[in-house]
C-alpha cells in the first residue's frame, strides 16, 4: 500500500497493491493494522455503497471520517475544508478514483465531501468510523462560487437537499482547526 498526502492535511490518496493475474485481481480494499501504521487511527462501524448514474452528484456532506473507493465505473471525489480557523478553510483536494486504478481517498472529520458519478455507472463504497446520523449530517452547496471546484461535467442529478444546500460561508460547520 501506498500513501500520498495531499495538499490539504488530513486528507489522504491510498494506493492499494493489486494483484494481478490471467484470473483477475486481489486487492487488500481495507486493513485497519496497515491504515494505523500509516497514521490513520480509525475503527470502521459502516459499510456504505451507493449505486449510480453518470452525472450523478452526492454531496457536499460533513459527518465523521470517511474512506471511499469506487467499486466499479470512475468518480470524481473531493473533499472540502470546512474546520474554522483552518489554514486551507474552503479549499479543496480532488481526484478521480475508478476501478481501474483502485485508488482510495481518506477523509478525516472537518471535511466534506462530494462525489460525482463520471462513467455511465458506478458503485461507491464508504467505510464509516460512525453510524449515520440524519440529526448530524450537513450538507453545502457543490456549486458554492467561493470553493471554485470544477466538476469537469455540466450536468448534474441531484436530491433536492444537495440542490438548495446553503453556502459554506452561511453555515456554522462546528468543526474547528487544531494543530
Amino acid at each position: 500500500m501506498q500513501v500520498e498526502k495531499t495538499p490539504i492535511e488530513g486528507v489522504v490518496l491510498i494506493i492499494p497493491d493489486v494483484f494481478s493475474d490471467d484470473r483477475g485481481y486481489f486487492l487488500e480494499a481495507m486493513n485497519i493494522e496497515s491504515l494505523a501504521k500509516v497514521g490513520i487511527d480509525a475503527t470502521i462501524v459502516q459499510e456504505n455503497q451507493a449505486f449510480s448514474y453518470r452525472g450523478v452528484l452526492r454531496g457536499l456532506h460533513f459527518q465523521k471520517y470517511q474512506l471511499v473507493r469506487a467499486i466499479q465505473g470512475k468518480i470524481l471525489d473531493v473533499a472540502v475544508d470546512v474546520r474554522i480557523g483552518s489554514p486551507t478553510f474552503g479549499q479543496h483536494y480532488k481526484t478521480v478514483l475508478s476501478d481501474e486504478n483502485q485508488h482510495q481517498l481518506w477523509i478525516p472529520p472537518g471535511f466534506a465531501h462530494g462525489a460525482l458519478t463520471l462513467s455511465e455507472t458506478s458503485i461507491m463504497a464508504y467505510y464509516c468510523t460512525a453510524p449515520y446520523s440524519k440529526e448530524h449530517s450537513v450538507s453545502i452547496r457543490f456549486d458554492d462560487p467561493d470553493l471554485g471546484i470544477d466538476w469537469m461535467l455540466d450536468h448534474f442529478i441531484l436530491t433536492e437537499i444537495d440542490r438548495h444546500a446553503p453556502l459554506l460561508k452561511e453555515i456554522d460547520t462546528g468543526f474547528i482547526y487544531s494543530n
